[in-house]
Order: C-alpha cells, then sequence, then structure tokens
C-alpha cells in the first residue's frame, strides 16, 4: 500500500458504496481504496470491488475490522443506513480513523462541502446530510449571504427507482436531518423538507425546488448572481447540477399579504429556485442524480481531508 496515498475503506456494498467506490478508482486523488465490506455475499459491490482487486468481507464492520489492512485505513464511508450507522460508529470511535456517514443518522456535524467543510474538517465523524440536503442547503446558504432567510421549504423530487430499501426505510430521518441542515449550514430560522418518490417510466431525473421567504425587500440582483455563484461552485464536484430557471422573486405588501397557517401573514419576498441533477453514470443510471450527488460530495469531502492531514503532518514533520 503507498504511502503516499490515504487508504478508505467503504461499509455498504449496495447502490450507493458501490458508485463510491468506482468513483475514488477513477479519481486518481490523495484516496486509495484499500476495502469494502457489506453483509451479503452475492452482491454485485463486492463482486466488482474482488475483481477491481479491492480487499472485501461480507461480515459487515466486523470484517473490516479483522482485516490486515485495517490498521492502514486513515478513513471510512458508511454507506449502509442510519440505524446501522449507530452500531458501526459505536464500533470505531475509538479506532483513530476519520468516518464520513452517508446515512441520515447525523452523529456528527452536517457537512456541505461547499458550505462549511472548513469548519469541520478535524471532526471525527461528518454526517453527509442527504441527496436532498447536498441539493438544496447551498442555494439556502447562498440566500441567506444577502438576506436573512425567515422561512425555508424545498420539495425533492426522485425517480421511485433510484429510491433502494436504505432510502425507503430512512424516509423519516431524510425528512428530519434535511430540514435540520436547512437551519443549521443553510442559515434558515425555520425549515420544511418534502420528498416525492416519482414512479413514472421511463424515470424522471432529480428535481429540487427551494423557497425561501426574506422579511421586507430584497437586492434581486446580488441574491442571483450569489445562487448561480454556489450552483457553479457545486458543479465543480457535481457536473451535472444546474439551475433550471432563472432565480424567481415575488413580493407580499401589506394589501397582498402571503398567508402562512402557522405564523399569519407575511410581508415580503419569495424567493425560488428549481435545481435539475443529473447523475455522472458511473455505476448508477443517469437519473439517480440523488445518488450521484451524495456519492460526488462524499469523495470530495474526503479528497479534501486527505490533502488537509497530508498538510498538517508535512508542517509538524
Amino acid at each position: 500500500m503507498s504511502t503516499q496515498k490515504y487508504p478508505v475503506a467503504i461499509i455498504g456494498s449496495g447502490n450507493i458504496g458501490t458508485d463510491l467506490m468506482i468513483k475514488v478508482l477513477r479519481a486518481g486523488g490523495p484516496l486509495e481504496m484499500a476495502a469494502m465490506v457489506g453483509i451479503d455475499p452475492d452482491s454485485d459491490g463486492l463482486a466488482r470491488a474482488k475483481r477491481l482487486g479491492v480487499a472485501t468481507s461480507s461480515a459487515g464492520v466486523d470484517g473490516l475490522l479483522a482485516m490486515p489492512q485495517f490498521g492502514d485505513i486513515r478513513l471510512v464511508f458508511d454507506a449502509t443506513s442510519a440505524s446501522a450507522h449507530v452500531h458501526h460508529w459505536d464500533q470505531l470511535r475509538d479506532r483513530d480513523i476519520r468516518v464520513l456517514d452517508l446515512t441520515p443518522a447525523a452523529i456528527g456535524p452536517f457537512c456541505v462541502p461547499v458550505v462549511n467543510l472548513d469548519a469541520h474538517i478535524d471532526a471525527p465523524n461528518l454526517n453527509m446530510v442527504t441527496c436532498g440536503g447536498q441539493a438544496t442547503v447551498p442555494i439556502v446558504a447562498a440566500i441567506s449571504e444577502s438576506a436573512p432567510v425567515s422561512y425555508a421549504e424545498i420539495v425533492s423530487s426522485i425517480s421511485a427507482k433510484s429510491a433502494g430499501p436504505g432510502t425507503r426505510a430512512n424516509l423519516d430521518e431524510f425528512i428530519e436531518t434535511t430540514a435540520a441542515a436547512l437551519r443549521e449550514v443553510g442559515g434558515a430560522q425555520r425549515s420544511k423538507t418534502v420528498i416525492i418518490l416519482n414512479p413514472a417510466d421511463p424515470p424522471v431525473l432529480m428535481r429540487n425546488t427551494v423557497y425561501c421567504l426574506v422579511d421586507g425587500d430584497c437586492d434581486h440582483a446580488a441574491i442571483t448572481a450569489s445562487v448561480e455563484a454556489m450552483a457553479g461552485r457545486v458543479r465543480r464536484y457535481v457536473p451535472g447540477y444546474e439551475l433550471k430557471q432563472a432565480v424567481q422573486f415575488e413580493t407580499f405588501d401589506a394589501d397582498h399579504a402571503l398567508h402562512i397557517p402557522e405564523t399569519g401573514k407575511f410581508i415580503g419576498t419569495r424567493i425560488t429556485v428549481m435545481l435539475q441533477v443529473t447523475g455522472a453514470a458511473h455505476y448508477l443510471p443517469a437519473y439517480a442524480g440523488n445518488l450521484d450527488i451524495m456519492t460526488s460530495a462524499a469523495l470530495t469531502t474526503a479528497e479534501r481531508i486527505a490533502e488537509h492531514s497530508t498538510t498538517r503532518m508535512g508542517a509538524t514533520a
């Protein structure tokens, strides 16, 4: 194993874990794919890993801990489920190893790399929020740079075919975790998340609509520029991320206030941003942009952590 590389492992040999493995192998960056483990010995992910020369085990995290190369591994991606991650973290937390959590467990701080990675780059456990969070939190954060967001609501529509058993089992956690990230990372005072599993055939691409309420008037040009700039930064690691329309503004005055059931009359500006995410189709089909944005965000986060770790070690040598 090369000392110039940053060895990583993946727990979970399903769609997300397999796509992430292929991204690591294709990237040619600082990461080295050291191991993949799962619980299904017949999974396509483990079979592909073996063909690609990656160490494998079907004994889950216990199998990972028993591998002779475990001592070299610097970072573990958990691509399983929220409940499983709690167990995995209990076994890994005292191992001097970094963990990137791709489930909605939210044990560690939320990480949306384009927004707040620098603030948490040394955290032992980073939570990658959800696919809806990775797509929409940057937009809410961009709007918050120019005006205080009193309320943010996102509607994330994904193909039902791209929602596997893990996604379906974690829908409640998806909603709660995404809404929390809109506040804690995006800067909204209040938030709401809606997810739609669209059964259309042929499958639809991932679509996200972001609604933000800003009290009073706001600088439309500044907000538009901030949103477009943020979309460009996300696109650097998720090439299929795009704005589908120009940013929309609707102003409500005292004579034509917006009625909100929870709070009453709203006077201010409603900002609407519409997004689409097309997957890179490394392993998953292009319509699975919801899964692609998760693995892409996790990859770029891990690469930044590896570079930061190498720089820090060099500075203290």
